[in-house]
């Protein structure tokens, strides 16, 4: 009997796909013609994983190297985890399918304290140890990054090792470390954790020793006189970095469903509460000729129709206007949408908005953070309400219909003046809205402020859960009109959040009790139990408030004090000083430095292009006017076997289309606020079902040769997907559309009976009852839908079926009534719709 593997239980769990792994532009290699194997791991979901650019960096980074394979692994689903507990399978990486234990490094990117449960549980599902100390040579290495290691203390113990700071050329000394290490013959791993530790931005848990001092605050005291601190590691130019050229293309729905293109890193708006303003300094743009140079490559590879503009203040880039003008030359013509994420009021422009509205209206947030000019004023936000009126004035002019706020509460100083501040800047906002368009709405999202490490805010107490409620509900009550929306985080998930953002190595432990008591996904609100949380905390005799309530005196030792992140404690203690005095400091991009210590103006400083004259040039012409298109329509014939049967039917659609435009393929759009390519299929196959005749129309403006169509997209299919046929199509054509479909079942489980079948056909008529769109009740005559059945044997049966007033029957209807079967016997089948008649 063979061994069961993940594929086996792919049937029996929600969303097949997140586990499927041969997605388009993946990197596969031969496992043993490497050197060096490292997993590549995110303690999430797949739709949130995949829309992570950091993976993307790195997964593309590391496997341009011929003796490094780099393979992703992501948090399973809580019904695939169960499923890999019942059939003790180990969590495996998505591309080869090997288990992480096999692995010689395990790499966590860690953007959210809440997937710290996530993380403990991968390991487990992989049999390997949570804690350094009790791995063994034989057990992979792992390391840990992303922006929650500028504290990585609640969490250290589980790491080998650490980056802090920018990834990608820390990454790369460390894995050639560990190449030389292995060369030399892999003896004591202590040997390779002090060759990491002297690369700049690796931190090595195990080489500081954690005290009590008599307060019963933890201290940390180094081992090694040389190895006190940790300077975090920061690249001098992006434009010294690869841009990932074939970005992989996932499968499902995933978060951010579109290009990421990254224009620039850092920002010195300031901001007083923002971790990323401060950990990620100083600004430095791409060069936007490159940007526009790698979108065009990466939108050729990959087929996408939107494309996100990425930097912690895209408005900020001072060659914006350019930039946006240069994709356009090729961005309207191809039907791309771009969006940019993250923009402050004032920075967006009529000119900006009409760039980006000329192929669809993406998303539009603005983020006050505050009411009012007083509180902003503190938080070191920047803007005025007039800016934000006037942004807000534009974008309705200009056609967009909603508008998305971002506000917090609880943020140092706060008073209720300031509260009542967020009800009178939206009803403002909303009866502008309604001045400019009938449909204007209003989407008001609200979060609960929590204290970060190495922001001016460190020191300070978050808010108590009971005033935190207090304030949103009455928010909530005061902002009720018909067209505000208003969303809100619960401040229980901020009071967990705020333990782990300023914990110490007390949590280590804790962290291993929480996954035990069935903690997991805790930042997703259908699976966070706060008081699970507090019951943990209580049993670890942890009081949450003593993290919560700050640090009193500004020259406490913090227990990220020996995290470098490059800002001078000085500074903070200033800008911590000028919030209470209410005093701004402005923005050092283009004016005079602000004295945050980051750079040394020779290898590390703001980088911007504001003074180029020609910042980009393109020999792309600007798009013209469309000319008047014909429409040709062609059937493409297609199976779908194999591992794509759990391909749902929306994936297929997007599979197509983005397949289509790598292929450049004349597909026809459809007019209006959102063109949509023109196809459709013949039919819509259930997810586990497989198919050896699929059929697709295609809507092209210019005629083609069918069997070119076959040759161009038949390569740009994932596995599982064969093209195989096309023809021209006409509405005469649409008869050919046969009314009975062959298929062939084979069971994993379960058995077919001669004697079911018998009886189903000298009883009375078998109805089974369906629902329609609308909701109606239909009844559907099985002996009507029959047209012939063979059992070939207990396993294995073949079936043909017809409609039945024009309703489809699918072979899951047979097994049910006539054979008994139940779900799991009729998931796990292989149900394959043939070609062509059985003989």
């Amino acid at each position: 009997m063979s061994k069961m593997t993940i594929q086996d239980i792919l049937a029996l769990v929600q969303k097949p796909s997140r586990y499927l792994g041969f997605e388009v532009n993946r990197i596969t290699k031969p496992w043993d013609d490497v050197d060096l194997h490292v997993a590549l791991a995110f303690p999430d979901l797949y739709e949130i994983a995949t829309s992570h650019f950091g993976i993307q960096i790195l997964y593309s980074l590391l496997n341009a190297k011929n003796d490094i394979l780099a393979e992703r692994v992501f948090a399973p689903g809580m019904d695939m985890e169960a499923q890999l507990r019942e059939k003790k399978l180990p969590l495996c990486s998505l591309e080869s399918k090997v288990s992480l234990k096999q692995f010689d490094i395990i790499g966590f990117s860690l953007l959210y304290e809440l997937n710290y449960t996530n993380m403990v549980n991968m390991l487990d599902l992989s049999d390997i140890p949570f804690f350094s100390h009790a791995r063994s040579h034989t057990d992979p290495l792992v390391i840990g990054g992303g922006p929650c290691m500028c504290n990585p203390e609640p969490v250290a113990d589980f790491f080998d090792a650490i980056v802090v700071g920018d990834g990608e050329p820390v990454i790369l000394q460390m894995t050639d470390a560990w190449k030389a290490w292995r060369k030399a013959g892999a003896g004591d791993r202590r040997q390779l954790l002090k060759s990491w530790s002297q690369i700049k931005g690796v931190y090595i848990p195990s080489f500081f020793e954690v005290t009590t001092d008599s307060g019963g605050k933890q201290r940390l005291i180094a081992r090694q006189s040389d190895y006190q601190y940790v300077d975090r590691a920061v690249v001098s130019s992006l434009d010294d970095l690869p841009v990932p050229p074939s970005p992989i293309i996932p499968f499902g729905k995933p978060i951010h469903d579109r290009l990421r293109m990254e224009i620039a890193r850092g920002c010195t708006r300031g901001c007083r509460f923002c971790q990323a303003g401060m950990i990620y300094r100083p600004v430095r743009e791409r060069h936007p000729q490159h940007i526009v140079s790698a979108v065009e490559k990466a939108l050729t590879q990959t087929g996408y129709e939107d494309l996100s503009l990425l930097s912690l203040s895209t408005g900020d880039y001072s060659c914006i206007a350019p930039l946006m003008k240069a994709i356009m030359a090729f961005g309207e013509r191809d039907h791309v949408a771009i969006s940019l994420p993250s923009l402050r009021a004032g920075s967006l422009t009529p000119e900006l908005m009409e760039l980006i509205k000329k192929v669809r209206k993406t998303g539009f947030t603005i983020a006050p953070e505050a009411g009012s000019q007083r509180l902003r004023d503190v938080i070191n936000k920047n803007i005025t309400e007039q800016d934000i009126v006037e942004t807000v004035e534009n974008a309705f002019s200009m056609g967009w219909q909603v508008i998305k706020l971002y506000f917090m509460i609880g943020l140092p100083t706060e008073t209720q003046d300031d509260i009542q501040a967020i009800v009178d800047l939206v009803i403002r906002i909303q009866r502008l809205a309604k001045q400019k368009t009938r449909r204007g709405k209003i989407n008001v999202s609200i979060a609960t402020f929590v204290p970060k490490p190495h922001t001016p805010f460190q020191w300070e107490p978050q808010i108590p859960l009971e005033e935190a409620m207090q304030k949103l509900n009455w928010l909530k009550d005061r902002l009720s009109a018909s067209n505000i929306h208003v969303k809100w985080q619960d401040p229980r998930v901020s009071i967990v959040e705020g333990v782990w953002a300023r914990g110490d190595r007390r949590l280590n432990q804790v962290l291993v009790d929480a996954w035990q008591s069935g903690c997991r996904f805790d930042g997703w609100t259908e699976f966070f139990n706060y008081e699970r949380w507090m019951s943990i905390f209580k049993r670890a005799a942890i009081d949450p408030r003593t993290y919560a309530d700050g640090f009193l005196d500004i020259g406490d030792k913090l227990p990220w004090d020996h995290i470098r992140i490059g800002v001078d404690r000085q500074f903070l203690e200033q800008e911590r000083t000028n919030a209470l005095d209410e005093v701004i400091t402005l923005d050092c991009r283009h004016g005079k430095c602000s004295g945050c210590g980051v750079c040394d103006f020779k290898v590390l400083k703001p980088i911007s292009f504001h003074n180029l004259e020609n910042p980009i040039v393109t020999d792309q012409p600007m798009a013209e006017a469309a000319p008047l298109e014909t429409t040709t329509k062609y059937r493409v014939r297609f199976s779908k076997m194999g591992l794509a049967r759990y391909i749902g039917h929306l994936e297929m659609i997007k599979i197509f289309t983005r397949s289509l435009r790598r292929a450049k393929i004349p597909v026809k759009y459809s007019r209006g606020f959102h063109p949509m390519p023109k196809i459709s299929f013949m039919d819509t196959l259930p997810t586990g079902m497989q198919s050896e005749a699929e059929q697709m129309i295609l809507s092209l403006t210019t005629a083609m040769d069918p069997a070119d169509i076959v040759r161009k997209l038949g390569p740009q299919m994932p596995d599982g997907i064969d093209i195989y046929g096309c023809e021209r199509y006409t509405r005469r054509d649409q008869s050919d559309l046969r009314d009975h479909v062959h298929y062939r079942v084979e069971l994993k489980d379960g058995f077919f009976a001669q004697n079911d079948l018998d009886y189903f056909f000298t009883q009375s008529p078998g109805t089974i009852e369906r629902s329609t769109k609308k909701g109606k009740i239909v009844q559907i005559d099985l002996k009507k839908a029959i047209k012939h059945i063979d059992i070939i044997d207990s396993q294995h049966a073949r079936m043909t079926l017809e409609m039945v007033d024009k309703r489809v029957v699918r072979p899951a209807h047979i097994m049910r009534f006539i054979f008994r079967l139940n779900d799991p016997q009729i998931n796990t089948a292989i149900i394959t719709k043939r070609k062509a008649d059985y003989v």
